[in-house]
């Protein structure tokens, strides 16, 4: 039988919050904060027993294609593309489904951030194969993450109030809900059945298409305008159509708009979107003290840092650090404000920086 099920890995974004280390020629997703693999290549990785890699692509930018063409060389070239420019999850998805139906009208595809850390990969398999399952039957599913505290930082996808976390079985999904304040996210999580919007999609590409010429019809009809994808002008025709189509989430775009979302309520599956430098000191190995490093450290009356250095670095008397030192830049934050590093790279965006991001 032939295998219809296909994984998009999106891997488009800049991963500002990691600055200095991430880079736009070098961003979040292909850099090696856990271990010996990249964030990319451990997405691919745990893909792998359920998405054969003939059957993963990847919508990355011009500046990291090549990258990862080298990181995932089990995956076609020609299935690793670069969006002309960032136009958000939306077009991003639609372009995906736009080729996958015409290469595979029956073709059944996931959605996967390229960043994202999943520890416990088997049974995050056992959802993916569920959440599959459903689609292939005519469901758009969605994943939903148990939370562990009120977080402000996500999206939130209200289930039934009866809503039993781990049962790999898709339940109807009542409503998304935006990035709530501090108050409305502590009522999420206290009631129960408010999970996280990890932005892990599954449905038909055929579905995507409908759906697209239903909520976003602007978006549809530039990307039906394409020529064959195997054509010899697909890549400069897409260059001129693409910027056109609206930036826009897919949550925006389709599921805050379309009826009938199914989602399975995720249990402990060992995720998080290393979001910042303070994601990947909560999931480093500290010493005595709570300081943490990648290279060497030494630490006198310091407590509860993080260092990445390839320098022996010396903290002497500072609490709550993280230290990131490269060729040309260093960083020395809050790990309170890790969420602002972002606002540097603004900063030197409006200096016209350039060699620094």
């Amino acid at each position: 039988m032939p295998n219809h099920r296909y994984g998009l890995i999106m891997a488009g974004g800049r991963g500002t919050r990691f600055w200095p280390r991430s880079r736009k020629r070098n961003a979040k997703q292909v850099l090696r904060f856990f271990g010996e693999r990249s964030l990319i290549q451990q997405t691919a990785d745990r893909l792998a027993p359920v998405i054969p890699p003939e059957n993963l692509w990847v919508i990355t930018n011009d500046l990291l294609q090549a990258e990862i063409r080298k990181q995932l060389p089990q995956v076609p070239k020609q299935q690793i593309l670069a969006e002309p420019s960032q136009r958000n999850t939306a077009p991003c998805i639609a372009l995906a489904a736009h080729i996958l139906h015409e290469l595979d009208p029956d073709a059944v595809m996931g959605v996967f951030p390229a960043d994202h850390l999943i520890l416990k990969e088997a049974r995050f398999r056992n959802f993916v194969k569920a959440a599959f399952r459903a689609a292939e039957n005519g469901s758009t599913v969605v994943l939903g993450i148990q939370p562990r505290w009120p977080e402000t930082g996500y999206g939130y996808i209200e289930f039934p109030k009866n809503v039993r976390p781990g049962k790999a079985e898709p339940v109807p999904v009542a409503s998304f809900r935006e990035k709530p304040d501090e108050k409305t996210a502590r009522r999420f999580v206290d009631r129960g059945n408010f999970f996280w919007n990890a932005g892990m999609f599954f449905w038909k590409a055929s579905t995507v298409l409908d759906l697209m010429r239903h909520h976003q019809p602007k978006i549809a009809t530039l990307l039906a305008g394409l020529p064959a994808y195997r054509s010899k002008t697909f890549v400069s025709r897409l260059g001129e159509v693409y910027p056109l189509c609206d930036n826009i989430s897919v949550d925006y775009a389709v599921m805050e708009k379309a009826g009938s979302i199914s989602g399975i309520a995720v249990d402990d599956i060992g995720w998080n979107d290393v979001g910042s430098w303070e994601a990947v000191y909560e999931l480093a190995r500290k010493d005595g003290s709570g300081n943490a490093s990648k290279g060497e450290l030494f630490a006198e009356s310091s407590r509860d840092n993080y260092v990445d250095a390839s320098k022996p670095v010396a903290l002497v008397g500072v609490e709550r650090l993280i230290v990131v030192d490269t060729p040309d830049a260093l960083l020395i934050a809050s790990r309170d404000k890790a969420q602002d590093v972002s606002k540097i790279v603004k900063m030197l965006d409006a200096h016209e920086r350039e060699t620094l991001i």
